[in-house]
């Protein structure tokens, strides 16, 4: 696995789940398969019992070893990242992102929320190692429609922002290229003055 996805929300049906999906549907447009790992399946006790031997959490941390690259995705309560989120981090061994490129995302009510990216969340990620922590993506509640059947939109503005992201996750942390541009062998280049 080179990708894990980490829904940090309590809720089933959340926002920062949508934006965390657009981004795994945009990295399976390029062929890269990624694992989803919803933090509000794992038991309950097992995380707030700190039981770092509990089956969950022992998969759990064995999917975040196994990935190259993290894309995690809170809800902001309170300038905040989830409590569901902050309980999984603690859990993590102190070098769990040692050699990773993470990319963060975050939900909220208001713009107000944004920093959180930034003050709450990137600080915790850093403690944890990570390699390179990309610029994180920040929706509020009205840039991310819910649907009746299921799934969600996007505000324009923010699939844009999921769309960059993703091509820096794929250039940067993939070593993923742009195929529609064909490599040119040295002897072909020619120079005009």
């Amino acid at each position: 696995m080179s990708v894990l996805l980490i829904a940090g929300s309590p809720s089933e049906r959340s926002r920062s789940a949508t934006l965390l999906a657009h981004v795994g549907q945009r990295l399976a447009q390029h062929r890269i398969h990624a694992e989803t790992l919803n933090i509000r399946n794992l038991d309950a006790q097992a995380l707030l019992q700190a039981q770092f031997d509990h089956p969950d959490v022992v998969k759990a941390a064995q999917q975040v070893a196994h990935a190259k690259v993290i894309v995690v995705a809170t809800p902001v309560y309170k300038a905040a990242y989830s409590g569901v989120l902050k309980v999984f981090l603690d859990l993590l061994p102190q070098t769990a992102l040692q050699g990773k490129t993470v990319l963060p995302l975050a939900t909220g009510g208001s713009p107000h929320h944004m920093l959180a990216l930034d003050y709450a969340l990137r600080p915790v990620l850093q403690a944890l190692g990570a390699k390179q922590i990309l610029s994180g993506i920040y929706a509020t509640d009205a840039q991310v429609t819910h649907l009746p059947e299921g799934g969600g939109v996007l505000h324009p503005d923010v699939a844009s922002r999921v769309d960059v992201a993703v091509q820096t996750l794929l250039s940067e942390a993939l070593n993923v290229r742009d195929a529609s541009f064909a490599p040119v062998r040295f002897e072909q280049v020619r120079l005009s003055v």
